[in-house]
């Protein structure tokens, strides 16, 4: 039975679990497909882990990209892990990451908040988030909740936020290309755009050769759903899905746990995509 999940991550970005959790958690929720989608970073997996042919991985990274002011993530699966062009643009994201963190470090130096640096270069990471400088000021008593943490010091207004150049969704979805790769928008209903102007992202994102959006995900409504489902039928593209999972500790969310597509949309899933194949 096809059981897919495209779009999870591991602790070499902002999720809590290794890799080989990951495909653990993957077959014991008898998933057929599995994608680690990290941020900017490219996990490979040895294809021993997936036992007895029981799970496809499949390679795939999340790159954080810019679109008119505005923070968008596009997917990326099967792309070639060996792809110059595209391992040199997320290297460069990656260390971006790392200077915009050391900043925010400085930032809290100054409000009395010391060892935000050290916390990160102790962790597995490869790609630094504001999600691990979230966690690092919560477990550190500095804030009461990741939400908290956000309003407080790490939004556009927060007191050690800096802002960062992220690559251009055109120049993003080029090098997923280039690595013979399908580039799709991740979640689209999380950025707080109205329907209008996401309308208009998935235009522009369709424009510069992508050729996918997620249209379930974890914790999407019905509504938004069902718009997703429609506007990737008006724009003639496909639909993934995935979870977005990050953690075993965060109750509401697990590997493969997202609504269908409903029979209406299957037409279009990604899995009917010329480069699904193994």
């Amino acid at each position: 039975m096809l059981k897919p999940d495209l779009h999870c991550h591991s602790h070499f970005s902002d999720g809590h679990h290794s890799p080989q959790y990951l495909v653990q958690c993957a077959l014991e929720n008898g998933l057929s497909h599995l994608a680690v989608t990290d941020h900017d970073f490219i996990t490979r997996h040895d294809d021993s882990i997936a036992a007895n042919n029981q799970l496809q991985l499949i390679s795939g990274v999340e790159i954080s990209s810019a679109w008119n002011d505005r923070e968008v993530h596009i997917v990326g699966l099967f792309i070639d892990v060996n792809n110059d062009g595209l391992n040199n643009l997320l290297y460069t994201q990656r260390e971006k990451r790392k200077k915009r963190i050391h900043a925010m470090g400085q930032r809290l130096n100054d409000k009395g908040i010391t060892g935000l640096v050290d916390y990160l270069e102790s962790l597995k990471c490869e790609t630094w988030t504001r999600s691990h400088v979230a966690e690092f000021l919560v477990n550190n008593g500095h804030c009461k909740s990741w939400d908290k943490a956000f309003k407080r010091f790490l939004s556009r207004r927060g007191h050690a936020y800096v802002p960062i150049e992220w690559a251009s969704l055109e120049t993003t979805v080029m090098n997923i290309n280039k690595a013979g790769g399908i580039a799709i928008v991740a979640h689209p209903g999380r950025y707080g755009l109205t329907r209008t102007k996401t309308k208009r992202l998935v235009s522009d994102f369709k424009n510069a050769g992508g050729e996918a959006i997620e249209g379930s995900y974890g914790n999407i409504d019905p509504s938004t759903r069902e718009f997703l489902c429609d506007l990737a039928e008006e724009e003639e593209l496909h639909i993934s899905v995935g979870s977005d999972f990050h953690s075993a500790e965060r109750q509401w969310t697990n590997l493969g746990k997202f609504p269908s597509l409903g029979p209406g949309a299957t037409k279009n899933a990604i899995w009917n995509h010329p480069r699904w194949h193994f």
